[in-house]
């Protein structure tokens, strides 16, 4: 359990610091976020299944969170790549 919200709070991580950092200028930057996102979205449904998915709800919310991050980052990056 301690592995899946070490690797939730490493997902929200980069995606604050995405949101907070300078304008970004390539689209790389973010598509590379989002990559890290995606690795997080896969350790965290190894470490559900690997926990018997029973985490008292948060495992789910924890996924939840981390797939909406990766919408908002796939949206960002499809917006810096049109404004170039």
């Amino acid at each position: 359990m301690k592995k899946a919200i070490a690797v939730a709070a490493l997902g929200v991580a980069f995606v604050t610091g995405a949101a907070f950092a300078d304008r970004v200028h390539d689209w790389h930057d973010l598509d590379a976020v989002h990559k890290h996102v995606n690795e997080a979205i896969h350790e965290m449904e190894h470490a559900r299944a690997a926990n018997h998915y029973d985490m008292d709800g948060h495992g789910v919310k924890a996924e939840e969170h981390l797939h909406a991050a990766e919408r908002e980052l796939q949206l960002a990056i499809d917006s810096a790549k049109a404004a170039r």
